[in-house]
């Protein structure tokens, strides 16, 4: 997937990764790139910088999403690459207890970081097999490969995320739509600058720009494939998560205890 002279769309495009890659698209010489947002003004803000599209989209809303996709096929003939970029993030309000986020939370984070992601799936998908294919990125993160610590929520509905997108793979990639989907640990946005960033571990191995998680999604749509690691240390963490769950899961342990530790000195 080169995505010059495609039709691309961004949700949570207004900021962060989001609108890293609505820029970067539009540099590798996209048809044109729709920057999607609950932040009407800030889509907008990116769209006119890039010669963009803007869009106000509550991605948890289907029937939003679903008149979203028919507008912009209705315009430009179909969508070539569905970016599902848009997502939240809440830590566990009591360190001491991974069930501690309330219900409401637990919703809202289903309700963007999964039910999204199927939302598009049943907007985009009918069109691009009409098409004879299409191409679908996902914005997942490293915690729904191994883990967050002290953000169960997060951690759960990331987790659920990955599966999906495993679904939408098997099922889908003998029909030419494409799959892929982005896992990086700590990226310089607002979510991650909601907290102490020194004392999150998934910023243990660097905190990444945008910008640069912007290129490895370029790099890895060229490449086709399935998982986009902006750091490649999380492969080697799956694989040593695979190979000793029991030890994986001591070490993860372990890891916390020295976080909070840290957190109370």
């Amino acid at each position: 997937m080169h995505v010059k002279d495609k039709v691309v769309v961004v949700t949570g495009g207004a900021d962060g990764i989001g609108a890293a890659l609505c820029r970067r698209f539009a540099r590798e010489g996209a048809r044109a790139v729709i920057v999607a947002d609950r932040n009407g003004e800030g889509a907008a803000a990116v769209a006119r910088e890039i010669g963009g599209e803007a869009v106000t989209l509550d991605v948890s809303d289907g029937e939003a999403m679903a008149a979203m996709v028919a507008d912009v096929e209705a315009r430009h003939g179909g969508i070539d690459l569905f970016c599902s970029n848009a997502g939240v993030g809440d830590g566990d309000p009591d360190r001491q207890s991974a069930a501690s986020s309330p219900d409401a939370v637990w919703q809202r984070a289903w309700n963007v970081n999964v039910m999204a992601h199927v939302h598009a799936a049943r907007a985009v998908i009918p069109g691009m097999r009409a098409r004879g294919g299409g191409y679908l990125l996902n914005t997942v993160s490293a915690a729904g490969l191994l883990s967050q610590i002290g953000g169960a929520v997060y951690s759960t509905t990331k987790h659920a995320a990955v599966g999906f997108a495993e679904s939408l793979a098997i099922t889908h990639g003998d029909q030419g739509v494409k799959v892929s989907i982005l896992c990086p640990q700590g990226v310089d946005t607002a979510m991650l600058r909601q907290g102490d960033a020194a004392s999150q571990p998934q910023n243990l191995d660097g905190v990444l720009t945008p910008d640069a998680v912007a290129e490895s999604v370029v790099e890895g749509l060229a490449a086709e494939t399935f998982l986009i690691l902006p750091h490649p240390i999380v492969l080697s963490y799956m694989q040593r998560k695979a190979g000793d769950y029991d030890r994986w899961l001591g070490g993860m342990r372990r890891l916390r205890g020295k976080m909070m530790d840290a957190a109370i000195a």
